[in-house]
């Protein structure tokens, strides 16, 4: 299967949002460094509880601000989220080529987003220098993408050389 290989489909946030939360979004945007941008968000996702389009919002909210474990706990909800829309597992370890075939049939767009959601989820991991679990997702990704569509190999490589590297260091 080539994740690259699919017809037009409707994409991952076509659901509509309610209404104002659009202007929620982007007046947290303009508000971008100032407290009430959280506030924002926060009430367009109580106005919007799981919509991809406000948790997108969210999780660039907190990664641009380098606030990894708050980015990381958004794109879970979002993994989960379009996971179960999908029928793929909450838990991406437990990914399976046959699972993400089933999946890229259903939707590829989907999909895709599904596998890209994880694959931020390790670098997040590499970044807060959780790098067991960051090579073990990107080594699953890499598995159920053999032709590295994702992109997943080289965040793989970075991963397992900065293990050397520490593990060197210790030693």
């Amino acid at each position: 299967m080539d994740l690259l290989d699919f017809d037009a489909q409707p994409l991952w946030f076509d659901g509509p949002l309610p209404a104002g939360v659009e202007a929620l979004i982007a007046e947290a945007g303009r508000a971008y460094g100032e407290p009430r941008a959280q506030a924002l968000l926060d009430e367009a996702a109580a106005r919007a509880p799981g919509h991809p389009v406000v948790q997108v919002a969210r999780y660039r909210y907190h990664f641009y601000r380098h606030e990894r474990g708050a980015a990381a706990a958004v794109a879970g909800e979002l993994l989960a989220d379009t996971g179960r829309r999908l029928g793929l597992p909450d838990d991406p370890l437990a990914l399976d080529a046959a699972g993400v075939a089933r999946a890229a049939a259903q939707s590829m767009t989907l999909t895709r987003f599904y596998l890209s959601t994880a694959k931020a989820l390790a670098y997040l991991a590499m970044r807060r220098d959780e790098l067991g679990g960051a090579v073990r997702l990107l080594e699953t990704l890499v598995a159920v993408d053999p032709a590295d569509r994702l992109g997943a190999r080289a965040l793989l490589d970075i991963a397992r050389a900065r293990e050397a590297e520490l593990a060197a260091q210790s030693a």
